[in-house]
């Protein structure tokens, strides 16, 4: 190890810190890899090098970094390691042209994030003052976080504060675990409403619809997100007995949510967003699944149809099954089930709506039976909630957690327990929007811990997504998380209580003695936080290996996988022309010269059969108490009987719900792949292309919105 006379150096921003020589040694070493000239012994000696011309020229004075790294590239130079100097100098501006920009956003950024995030955070997460102006850096926002959240602690055990303060603060400063939006935004504010999660109820009456409509704003506008089941009310040209007036159906009723929902925009920070769902044989149904046929219809929705097993077992069979009135409970007419199920097949393929969830799979996970009969989800499918129900989520970053080739599961275990005391943490200190969800929320104590970064978990293991041994690890990590949930709930629940509808919960009958949370575990999209832990959203594959990010408002900046990066350039590889080449059509299965061993471990969501989208989301769902959040990325030549066959493998593989998405079947996506077009989208792109706060999965702006 390098030693130095040199105790100090100076940041940038004024502050004297310890000086380190090693990382001399280890950005020298970094410059050589990525041009292969040189080895590490080179890199000590050179380092041995700078530290000693730095001793002589600083012996009175504290060096800068910028001093320290202009004697990097002078000793560089001086030992004719001309082409790690250049890399080394082209470091540096990239690095200069980051602070400059992360400067302009006006943010301090202390943990040293991707220019993206310090975007996606100065835009929706970091507070700011009466006049627009940033007032916490990246830090100090985890630090708000945390000290809100650990004074959950107060009402069972005051001395853990602090304590747990502490160990909110690491994990979330470290991203190895982040919690859902709006306890970013919200915790330590005002607001104080944490949760991402709500289902509310919609009753068959004007009053009734409209008290959801005026919830639904409420909600929104601290961040949240709902879902609805219209599936109560009375079809189009039912009777009114109170005017003799005529009824116009759920989907006119959606209608107005949808608009309340655009005009709310959730504060300007986040869109607002729903899951609209019904019931198959509601005699309304045709009209649902064609309701977002036309571009631009309920754009503030995503629907699914709840469907049955009896439902599917007709649809395979060719049988006809009932359409009931909801009001009456009488038969109306009857549909053949797979003609149903094609057209809605069919839309799905054509334009991304309506998705499905399995309903009886979902009430089958249910926890509480005799509290309440599940029948939907929030807006991305992936939280079947109660009537008033809320549920706070928060993700694992899993590639945090690989070491020498295999995982830390020492690690990953401490950090989901402090992870699921985080999140119970969350249920006592949150502000609640409505008295009714406060009431269900306390009754039943569900949380939602997922995970995120499995795509790059699997890289650094050297597995490819699309294999059974892909599906093996899901399962494993899966069920490792799961389980230490379950025992960390048990353990809250001995010194915290039960969630008070336990004895009537299946742990109870399961023979559990103790349960703090009715659910523990839940995989969700993302989206912009994982855009902050800097990895791939969810249990999503790569949506690209290098590709164009729109931000700071229409500036466009290459990106280019880390872990891709880092291996091109061990294999001597990397070059701008080569990042640039692979943006134009996200992938490298094409790409002459790269090592067949990297296009396994770098396969994108549009390289990957859509059955194995299927198996990676039902292995994961084995081991999930909620629900699995994927998107079945297809691309624009994709079949509707794929379609169909994603939708019954779905449901024998005992999924709870499938969504799908063919590119170009939407003209606003957040994605756009170089060399395609479509009749939508109407012109050929270059390079691919995401917007800011795209992090993978669905690419429909609504779904990126969570």
């Amino acid at each position: 190890m390098l030693s130095s006379k040199i105790q100090k150096v100076r940041k940038r921003d004024g502050r004297i810190v310890p000086f380190e020589p090693q990382k001399i040694a280890n950005a020298i070493y970094k410059a050589l890899v990525s041009v292969d000239q040189g080895s590490r012994e080179d890199a000590e000696r050179l380092a041995a090098k700078v530290v000693s011309k730095t001793e002589t020229e600083f012996k009175r004075t504290i060096p800068s970094v910028e001093d320290i790294q202009d004697e990097v590239e002078t000793v560089l130079i001086e030992e004719e390691f001309n082409k790690a100097a250049k890399a080394y100098i082209l470091y540096r501006k990239n690095r200069s042209e980051i602070r400059e920009a992360k400067r302009f956003l006006g943010v301090a950024d202390d943990l040293k994030l991707t220019v993206n995030a310090v975007s996606v955070l100065e835009k929706r997460y970091l507070l700011k003052d009466e006049y627009g102006s940033v007032i916490e850096s990246s830090k100090q926002m985890f630090r708000r976080v945390a000290k809100a959240v650990a004074v959950g602690d107060s009402k069972y055990n005051p001395e853990t504060v602090s304590k747990s303060e502490e160990a909110f603060y690491n994990v979330m400063s470290r991203l190895e675990f982040i919690p859902n939006s709006p306890a970013i935004m919200n915790a330590g504010t005002r607001v104080g409403q944490l949760s991402a999660c709500f289902v509310l109820p919609v009753g068959d009456s004007i009053k009734k619809i409209f008290d959801t409509v005026k919830h639904m704003a409420v909600i929104h506008q601290s961040g949240g997100g709902t879902g609805f089941s219209f599936s109560h009310l009375r079809p189009r040209g039912d009777v009114v007995k109170s005017t003799h007036g005529i009824a116009s159906g759920p989907v006119s009723f959606m209608r107005v949510f949808d608009t309340a929902a655009d005009v709310i925009k959730q504060g300007g920070r986040r869109r607002g967003a729903n899951m609209g769902i019904l019931n198959a044989d509601h005699p309304d149904i045709l009209e649902f699944i064609r309701s977002k046929s036309k571009e631009g219809t309920l754009s503030n929705f995503n629907i699914s149809v709840a469907v049955t097993d009896d439902f599917m077992r007709r649809a395979d069979s060719q049988e006809p099954y009932d359409l009931v009135n909801p009001r009456t409970g009488e038969v109306v007419r009857s549909l053949r089930a797979n003609d149903v199920l094609h057209l809605l097949v069919t839309m799905a393929w054509s334009t991304g709506d309506p998705g499905v969830v399995f309903i009886d799979e979902i009430n089958r996970a249910n926890p509480t039976p005799k509290v309440g009969i599940i029948e939907s989800t929030n807006p991305c499918g992936e939280q079947p909630l109660l009537p008033y129900e809320s549920c706070v989520l928060g993700s694992i970053n899993l590639s945090r957690f690989v070491s020498n080739s295999d995982v830390d599961w020492g690690r990953l275990g401490e950090v989901v327990d402090t992870s699921m005391h985080f999140l119970d943490n969350v249920i006592d200190v949150n502000r609640y929007p409505l008295r009714q969800i406060a009431r269900v929320t306390y009754a039943n104590r569900k949380v939602g811990l997922g995970v995120m970064g499995f795509a790059e978990m699997l890289i650094q293991l050297g597995i490819q997504y699309d294999s059974n041994d892909a599906l093996k690890m899901g399962e494993k990590v899966m069920s490792f998380i799961s389980d230490k949930a379950h025992k960390k709930s048990i353990e809250m629940g001995e010194t915290r209580g039960s969630f008070p509808n336990f004895e009537d919960s299946i742990w109870r009958k399961k023979g559990f003695k103790h349960m703090r949370n009715a659910t523990t575990t839940t995989v969700a999209p993302t989206g912009t936080i994982s855009i902050i832990a800097g990895c791939s959203s969810g249990i999503e594959p790569l949506f690209a290996v290098s590709f164009i990010r729109n931000v700071l408002e229409g500036t466009k900046l290459l990106e280019v996988n880390p872990l891709f990066e880092k291996r091109a350039k061990e294999n001597g590889l990397y070059s701008q022309d080569l990042m640039m080449d692979i943006a134009k059509k996200g992938s490298i299965q094409e790409i002459e010269g790269v090592p067949s061993d990297l296009k396994k471990m770098f396969i994108t969501a549009l390289d990957i059969a859509p059955e194995w989208h299927v198996k990676m989301q039902a292995a994961f769902q084995k081991y999930v108490d909620n629900a699995v959040s994927k998107t079945v990325n297809l691309p624009h030549d994709a079949s509707i009987e794929d379609v169909s066959d994603i939708y019954h493998l779905a449901h024998k593989l005992k999924c709870k719900g499938i969504t799908v998405y063919r590119y170009g079947s939407k003209s606003e996506q957040v994605l756009t792949i170089g060399g395609l077009t479509s009749r939508h989208i109407g012109e050929m792109r270059q390079y691919v292309g995401v917007e800011a706060e795209y992090a993978g999965g669905c690419p429909d702006p609504l779904c990126d919105s969570y």
